[in-house]
């Protein structure tokens, strides 16, 4: 299972690329793997600030339905569109084509207890 290194990831399973002010946020491949198939994404939150752990959406697999956590205090700004139509691009290409959201970080957003990847393959059991 593949972990980016120049990612940021949080204990619910969330992903965070953050480039200067914006972050880019989706599920990780262990999230993905543990769902199974992704057969709808629903985000609702365009041009919502969402507060750190608050949920910004839903994730619908065949057996179940998760909550998406906000990993960063954020304004979000950006819906991947694409997930509308192809849900699936969250199972086959979750850290690209499968991203979520894209956020403006709030200014006192807080990024310290993210995990840096080697952190994440230990918290799931994956070797380091």
């Amino acid at each position: 299972m593949v972990f980016p290194e120049e990612l940021l990831y949080t204990k619910d399973h969330e992903w965070v690329r953050i480039e200067g002010d914006t972050a880019t946020v989706g599920i990780t491949a262990f999230a993905q793997n543990e769902l199974g198939d992704i057969v709808y994404v629903e985000i609702e939150t365009l041009d919502q600030s969402v507060e750190r752990n608050g949920i910004f959406g839903t994730v619908e697999a065949v057996k179940t339905v998760s909550d998406l956590f906000m990993p960063i205090a954020g304004t979000i700004v950006e819906v991947n569109e694409a997930l509308a139509d192809e849900p699936e691009l969250v199972n086959t290409d979750p850290y690209g084509a499968g991203w979520m959201i894209k956020l403006k970080l709030e200014e006192d957003a807080n990024a310290a207890d993210l995990l840096a990847a080697a952190d994440y393959k230990k918290q799931v059991g994956a070797d380091a």
